[in-house]
């Protein structure tokens, strides 16, 4: 690969530097349990019957994992490389549920940028206000130059 070819020519925000961070929080609401299954059909019991998700492992109402996974793709397509950015590989593992009514924060960092494409992997992790893990993985992102 020489390093004379810039596969970054055009990006909005430019080449990413290896390393960088970006993250963003948002409260989880009912009204995204709602929205999210007007989009895919998931009306899981676990989301709506608030007595039956209390006999649970989860103890409460937990939103699904799109709406959890969801902040990550803002980050990457709003922060992180930033606008023009899609997911080509997404690896994931959920290690705790979200409930309604909790703040969440998904959180991008770089490890790798490729100079004759403009082709990141980042590590990724959404965590809950208390600093646990909800989710954490991998990710392959494309960015497309944006005119």
């Amino acid at each position: 690969m020489e390093d004379s070819i810039d596969g970054w020519a055009g990006v909005v925000r430019g080449r990413p530097e290896l390393g960088a961070i970006a993250q963003r929080s948002r409260t989880t609401t009912s009204a995204d349990i709602v929205a999210f299954t007007g989009i895919t059909g998931d009306r899981n019991p676990v989301h709506y019957d608030e007595e039956l998700a209390k006999r649970t492992a989860f103890g409460k109402l937990i939103v699904q994992g799109g709406v959890t996974t969801g902040i990550l793709n803002a980050c990457v397509a709003e922060d992180l490389p930033g606008p023009g950015t899609v997911f080509l590989n997404l690896n994931i593992d959920f290690r705790k549920a979200v409930g309604v009514g909790e703040t969440i924060t998904g959180r991008v960092e770089v490890l790798d940028v490729r100079a004759d494409k403009p082709i990141c992997r980042l590590k990724v992790v959404v965590t809950d206000s208390t600093g646990d893990i909800c989710v954490e993985g991998n990710a392959t992102t494309y960015t497309m130059p944006l005119d």
